[in-house]
């Protein structure tokens, strides 16, 4: 968001309008990260990860009001290159009141945004509660970069870089810290088991693919938002900011069917082309307003490329990412940075935005001072994340512990959290004394098989107690049905 010149709007009304208009179509991103997330899940953990994403907007956006706003535009004496200070518990005078309010709801809307990329990368194994407590501290990761790179007194803004709406700040410490948080937690129970690398299957496709349609809906309002208003010059950069943002997701659509043909012999797999779609939309981010359509062509097409050889990547390497949130926001999001060092041109609209220090990019005859200061930002806004986020995850595992048990991942969250059909299932005393056999290796090969493919199949089966043999226990006979939400995985 091109915030850093906080000098008299041209016309406030106008421009608060636009700005809260824009809020308010991001904020139903938070929608579509919930269904795009819980449609992916397995089956059992559908109403949990819509849960955590209203965490993100609950608790999230009470410490941003607290604190993040301050962190990241608080403009008091203590306040520098580093970390701003002041504005906490956000309250604005009559003179500044529509300036600050409008500003606070936009880039809440940022930090929580910021905060549920990570939700899908800790899916299917995270204690609700220590998601919780994380994502208060999450609005420190977002909050100072986005001080460097948007505050008027940030060190990276300083310096010129160029991120129109939050490449770095959002995408990038999203994904980096979404990547930290599912190497420390480890993958889900037999994820990459022996040789079966095939991911649970997606509880909805559908709701998957109407989530995708709705963040595809919300990113233009996060693009044409950041430019901060509709006066003076700023309207044109917002329909340059539309007209790029949908050639660029046009040309990720394309790359992602393009993709899944070729590699799914011919089918046309939802995750593809959601992938490209969306690692297309980050990859736009940074230079929105700056670019032209056709530029944008390009650079959504390369973004799609890369979300989808990422996502393959990190399963090679066996990191289990339920959502592929790791490579769409992160390195989708690290070449959305340097597209503004290749692509950038210096014409009179970049005043506007307050871009005064950048340069012309390298395709344009501007050399490589641009491309080096944007390389130069991924690297610090990587090693600020990979650092404190580190450091955050770590305390909220020691004291709180991340990671669910055993049993309660092969049951689901919606059943031990929320609850969910629990008095609907069918002996379970008898489930909880197999759950534990199953913990401890005493049930095994055909018969452990058996139960967790008909279960992913969703199939009423019938179990038969001679073959459940747990050392010298048996089962009493026990009825799976699918409606419980896939008791056992």
């Amino acid at each position: 968001m091109t915030v850093a010149g906080e000098g008299v709007m041209a016309d406030p009304q106008s421009d608060a309008i636009w700005i809260l208009s824009s809020t308010f179509i991001v904020f139903t991103m938070q929608s579509g990260f919930g269904l795009l997330e819980s449609g992916t899940v397995s089956v059992k953990n559908e109403l949990n990860i819509m849960v955590k994403n209203a965490v993100d907007v609950v608790f999230g956006g009470l410490t941003y009001w607290i604190f993040g706003y301050g962190l990241s535009f608080g403009n008091a004496s203590f306040s520098n290159a580093f970390i701003g200070w002041g504005d906490f518990f956000v309250t604005a005078e009559d003179e500044k009141l529509g300036i600050v309010y409008s500003k606070f709801f936009f880039q809440a809307s940022f930090a929580t945004t910021a905060t549920t990329i990570v939700s899908g990368a800790m899916a299917e194994r995270t204690k609700l509660v220590s998601y919780i407590v994380f994502s208060m501290i999450n609005t420190v990761l977002f909050s100072i970069p986005a001080h460097w790179v948007w505050s008027s007194k940030g060190w990276l803004y300083m310096l010129g870089v160029v991120d129109i709406a939050g490449a770095g700040p959002v995408h990038i410490v999203g994904g980096v810290t979404g990547l930290v948080a599912t190497l420390m937690l480890k993958p889900r129970h037999r994820r990459y088991d022996g040789e079966r690398h095939k991911a649970p299957t997606m509880s909805s496709p559908t709701n998957a693919v109407l989530g995708m349609f709705m963040l595809w809906w919300g990113w233009h309002g996060f693009n044409c938002g950041s430019t901060f208003g509709i006066s003076g010059l700023k309207w044109k950069l917002a329909a340059r900011s539309a007209a790029t943002t949908l050639c660029s997701s046009v040309a990720g659509g394309v790359g992602g069917f393009f993709l899944s043909y070729i590699m799914k012999d011919r089918k046309f797999d939802v995750k593809y082309m959601i992938n490209g779609l969306l690692g297309s939309l980050v990859s736009v981010t940074a230079v929105c307003a700056v670019v032209q359509p056709w530029e944008g062509l390009i650079i959504g097409f390369v973004g799609s490329l890369v979300s989808n050889a990422g996502v393959a990547l990190l399963d090679k390497l066996k990191i289990d990412d339920p959502v592929g949130c790791v490579v769409t926001h992160a390195v989708s999001g690290v070449w959305g940075m340097l597209v503004a060092g290749l692509f950038l041109r210096k014409d009179k609209l970049l005043n506007a935005l307050y871009l005064h220090k950048a340069s012309t990019g390298l395709f344009y005859g501007g050399g490589l001072y641009q491309l080096g200061i944007q390389s130069f930002a991924v690297v610090a806004i990587i090693i600020w994340t990979v650092v404190v986020s580190f450091i955050c995850l770590k305390l909220i595992d020691v004291t709180l512990g991340l990671r669910v048990s055993l049993e309660e991942e092969i049951i689901g969250a919606d059943i031990i959290e929320h609850g969910i059909l629990e008095e609907e299932i069918i002996g379970a005393d008898i489930i909880e004394h197999g759950i534990e056999s199953i913990r401890n290796g005493h049930v095994r090969g055909e018969t452990q098989d058996a139960i967790e493919q008909n279960t992913a199949d969703n199939n009423h089966i019938e179990v038969n107690p001679a073959a459940l043999v747990m050392g010298d226990d048996l089962f009493q006979g026990v009825i799976i049905h699918a409606d419980l939400y896939n008791v056992i995985y």
